[in-house]
């Protein structure tokens, strides 16, 4: 095993090499964005006309109805059957002051559905024989035994393993405050300056008393997952996005996906304004103590939130990741059958689930995410149908939106009695619309 594992980072170290240095795929385009240009990926190619099919207008009518209703600026929303991509389309402004209008290929924050990514590159390990999923994560014989891991007060710090962290049982809760938000106070605590960093969050998290034996309840915790990031780093020897993007997604011509940023003037050229629809108190920004920012921009760190809500995607591309992971056989999983059966099996409560957030136990699942200005709503139904639906706006509904979105896109999919059998996952323009200088 360890052996593999040297190996294995060798590779993956060539390849990162090569990569940084400037080496791009023949025919994918890139996107101009600040200091790094960034892949366009093929969904950059797409348009709204080309999902046109009959019946297609009863989607369109809905997602428009449902976008007035709750006063949503930008919305956008792919579709697969069997493998397919048949519905790629984007509704109303990713810039409303510029008039800039959605498009399939725009990026937009997916939160928690990060998560899920995280997952797949823990599951792909766990494949690998580079990690165990009962592995203890702390203490002299856990991953993280660094000495800044070390200083820990309650000895069931050393019961985690990764199979509690991906189920969301580690021991920590809320109850005072997720620590992924709260960079004053533990900057404050920590006696560091802000902004605070991943490792002074671990740190500051696992100095304090846990709220229960890890492995005994279920509580949400962005935390865990953040945790998860830094165990892929010190399992690969490579950072934890550059991995995600050399062992997930570009093998899979994923190339338009990546971690996001937390001002405007930061944002990839092709990412869309994030809004509130309702007016919204200023907060402290995450990196000072004295300026005040809309939630949407500089009151959250994205980048620091990463392994566990800081992605940013098109629709398309999340369903080309997700029909790899699918279960179905109409398209090459990228993980094992059983793996994908323990990243499922949640029974009808979903609390032993990996990465998803729920199940109907049936062989539907879910995942959502919620940010300020930004929600994320992905679904596998059993019979062969993913989508995922992006939004720029938060609404009065706030996280609840997503049991309205989900009753208007079931309903709407049951609408369409025959999909179409081409697929724009393998759509190739007769002119490259984006250099690849």
């Amino acid at each position: 095993m360890k052996f593999k594992f040297i190996v294995v980072q060798g590779l993956l170290a060539l390849v990162f090499f090569f990569w940084e240095i400037g080496l791009v795929v023949p025919g994918k385009g890139t996107y101009g964005s600040g200091e790094k240009n960034r892949s366009a990926g093929f969904a950059a190619n797409l348009r709204n006309q080309y999902s046109n099919f009959e019946g297609s207008e009863k989607i369109d009518e809905s997602i428009q109805s449902f976008q007035k209703k709750w006063g949503i600026k930008g919305m956008s929303v792919a579709i697969t059957k069997d493998g397919r991509l048949v519905y790629a389309k984007g509704f109303g402004y990713a810039n409303e002051e510029a008039g800039e209008k959605v498009g399939p290929g725009h990026l937009f924050r997916i939160a928690s559905v990060s998560k899920l990514i995280t997952t797949m590159t823990i599951m792909h390990l766990y494949e690998e024989n580079m990690i165990g999923l009962d592995d203890y994560v702390f203490g002299p014989d856990g991953i993280l035994n660094e000495p800044q891991y070390l200083e820990y007060t309650d000895p069931r710090i050393e019961q985690i393993t990764v199979r509690h962290l991906l189920t969301h049982t580690a021991g920590w809760s809320r109850r005072s405050g997720d620590p992924m938000f709260m960079p004053h106070i533990i900057a404050r605590k920590m006696h560091v300056n802000l902004p605070v960093n991943c490792e002074t969050i671990i740190r500051y998290s696992i100095g304090k008393k846990l709220n229960y034996t890890p492995g005994t309840r279920y509580n949400y915790s962005n935390l865990g997952y953040v945790i998860l990031g830094k165990i892929i780093e010190k399992v690969t020897g490579i950072g934890y996005e550059d991995y995600v993007k050399i062992a997930i997604l570009n093998p899979l011509g994923i190339y338009d996906m990546h971690l996001g940023n937390s001002y405007p003037e930061e944002k990839a050229v092709n990412e869309v304004i994030y809004y509130e629809s309702y007016r919204s108190s200023k907060v402290l920004a995450y990196d000072s103590h004295r300026d005040f920012v809309p939630k949407t921009y500089g009151g959250s760190d994205i980048k620091v939130l990463g392994a566990a809500g800081g992605w940013v995607a098109s629709p398309a591309e999340m369903l080309k990741l997700i029909v790899a992971v699918d279960g179905f056989d109409t398209k090459p999983d990228i993980l094992q059958p059983e793996s994908i059966r323990l990243m499922t099996n949640g029974g009808k409560s979903g609390r032993n689930m990996m990465g998803w957030k729920g199940t109907d136990g049936h062989g539907t699942w879910w995942r959502t995410g919620t940010l300020a200005g930004t929600s994320a709503l992905v679904v596998r139904q059993n019979n062969g149908i993913n989508w995922i639906i992006l939004t720029n706006t938060s609404t009065v509904r706030r996280s609840r939106i997503h049991s309205e979105t989900s009753r208007m896109m079931f309903g709407t999919v049951a609408s369409i009695d025959t999909w179409p059998a081409y697929d724009l996952f393998e759509f190739q323009p007769i002119q490259p619309l984006f250099s690849s200088k």
